[in-house]
């Protein structure tokens, strides 16, 4: 593991209230009811690791309490999500979201909320995620008494009242193109209030109330969800007996579907805004090049300038923004959740922009060791290659500017 290095002192320069209006949809079922006898249990299965944010010495929240910022509700937040992860075994990962499951979907995205809430808006109030759970039971109530005539119908009936409910009646929409990248679609607890959202986030909510129905063992028939990739369609349920081989892609698992939020929100939250025909990684990587060599910023466009300059004057100044402090976390979060290599070496980019230059190096071996262990070799294109040209020279200016706090501290205590 990596010691910690002395920590930046950062400051919020955002805030995000959240709208908690009870919702006004009730239903004569009970909420909470077992599930029934014939449903076979959910087998559990613990990580090895008892605490993953330790075995990973994660920079964030320690960074933020070294600057006299309280990050408890976002630890308990954090320690709520691993708990939940910790319960996906190897199958579950790849199990589609609409099987019974251990981890659950629908609270594990309201901790994912909570942290964030917290990071960005310094509240001393924890964020209400049992508020929004029993709004997301009740969307998932509803279905059961305005879809009651249907349950004993087709399956192509019973989906198509479904959607009705969900998209008729309750109003839920998918964010247009223009707009579904605003953070106010990609956070549950935000779109149970304002009915519109990521498609991820429409894709839970199906699957939570087809989870509802199942407890009450109304579903007589396998069903899946079509996760579209275009930019319009909306998720919709199908007979999974009568899929095809083209249908696998369109599956979400529990595993994709919560990697999917995270990346949404780092996408969303990424600092580096310019040029979007090139990964996150790249963006970061140019920014990292720019500041500090007048050559490279000449060569620069106009936009590469301000943010290459924004960057330096935060890191010199240790004022760090919401946009930051998300992007970070979200980072963290896909890293516990074991999402792939390229996690690693994107926190570690973030991290050199942080001036978190020890922690940063420790990541991007980390995540050259992984990758240079994986048995499948990786296909190799232009933006791969492009992409480890850039680790490649971060790495080597990692330990430079290390060598050289290294020699400042020797001629010190000289």
């Amino acid at each position: 593991m990596v010691a910690m290095s002395s920590l930046t002192p950062w400051t919020a320069a955002t805030s995000s209230p959240l709208t908690t209006s009870p919702p006004s949809s009730r239903s004569n079922f009970p909420k909470h009811l077992p599930f029934p006898s014939s449903s076979p249990p959910c087998l559990i299965f613990r990580c090895q690791s008892q605490n993953l944010t330790q075995d990973h010495q994660f920079v964030l929240h320690d960074a933020l309490d070294a600057s006299g910022f309280d990050t408890h509700h976002a630890r308990a937040a954090r320690d709520s999500f691993c708990s939940q992860i910790s319960r996906l075994s190897s199958l579950e990962r790849e199990t589609s979201i609409c099987i019974d499951r251990g981890v659950d979907l629908g609270t594990t995205a309201l901790h994912i909320a909570a942290e964030d809430h917290n990071l960005v808006s310094q509240s001393s109030e924890a964020f209400p995620v049992d508020e929004f759970v029993d709004r997301l039971d009740d969307v998932s109530m509803g279905c059961l008494s305005r879809c009651s005539s249907s349950f004993r119908s087709s399956p192509e009936d019973f989906l198509g009242s479904l959607e009705r409910y969900l998209y008729g009646y309750m109003g839920f929409r998918r964010a247009t193109a223009r707009n579904q990248s605003e953070t106010q679609a990609l956070y549950l607890d935000s779109v149970l209030t304002h009915r519109s959202g990521s498609v991820v986030m429409l894709s839970l909510i199906y699957s939570e109330i087809l989870k509802m129905v199942r407890m009450w063992d109304l579903l007589n028939f396998d069903v899946e969800i079509y996760f579209p990739h275009d930019l319009v369609s909306l998720p919709r349920g199908y007979q999974k007996q009568k899929s095809k081989v083209a249908d696998q892609s369109h599956i979400m698992t529990s595993q994709s579907l919560l990697a999917e939020v995270l990346r949404n929100l780092k996408e969303a939250f990424w600092p580096f805004k310019y040029d979007h025909t090139m990964s996150l990684f790249l963006r970061a990587a140019h920014a990292a090049n720019c500041i500090g060599r007048p050559s490279i910023l000449e060569q620069s466009g106009g936009i590469e300038i301000a943010s290459a300059k924004a960057i330096k004057h935060k890191a010199e100044y240790g004022v760090w923004n919401g946009d930051m402090r998300c992007a970070l976390s979200a980072c963290e979060r896909l890293i516990l959740l074991e999402s792939g290599s390229n996690e690693l070496r994107d926190y570690s980019v973030l991290l050199y922009h942080c001036g978190f230059y020890q922690e940063s190096l420790h990541y991007l071996k980390l995540y050259q060791s992984l990758r240079n262990s994986c048995i499948q070799k990786q296909s190799s294109n232009a933006s791969r290659n492009l992409e480890e040209d850039e680790v490649e020279k971060l790495m080597i200016r990692l330990n430079l500017i290390l060598m050289e706090q290294g020699w400042t501290r020797s001629s010190c205590v000289a």
